[in-house]
């Protein structure tokens, strides 16, 4: 028995405005809340520090790295195709010390690549003792 044989079935309708409402406020919402940041336009000015000049140790090896990616270790400057190079000439640097403390002194303007290198060779040669050198800053 088919009692809606002769009425004409009626669809059912969605009524859009209050979605449309909530959109709205949603959008308006994100649009207050959301903040802009370009990092191309973030200004870092490298270490600079107040304190004295510290006394040379000679238990202390200085490694130079300049802007352009060149490395000196002590005076004397060094080229090396890898990490285990540049670990092999800070032992060598390092002599009889076990543990010496590992200074580098690099250009602010130097890459993260070229001080990570560093960083690399010195734990590769067994070396933890690592800091970094700074500048007083010019008042």
């Amino acid at each position: 028995m088919d009692f809606r044989r002769g009425r004409p079935r009626e669809e059912p309708d969605i009524n859009l405005v209050p979605f449309i409402d909530i959109l709205l406020v949603i959008v308006i919402f994100l649009a207050v809340t959301t903040t802009y940041s370009k990092y191309s336009e973030l200004q870092i000015n490298l270490p600079t520090a107040d304190a004295g000049k510290a006394a040379d140790r000679p238990e202390q090896i200085n490694i130079a790295v300049t802007a352009t990616g060149n490395y000196v270790i002590g005076k004397t400057p060094v080229t090396f195709s890898s990490p285990d190079a540049l670990s092999t000439e800070l032992k060598r640097a390092a002599g009889n010390n076990d543990d010496p403390m590992v200074v580098i002194s690099a250009d602010a303007k130097a890459t993260h690549q070229s001080v990570i290198r560093v960083l690399e060779a010195a734990r590769l040669a067994g070396f933890g003792r690592i800091t970094f050198a700074t500048q007083n800053a010019q008042k």
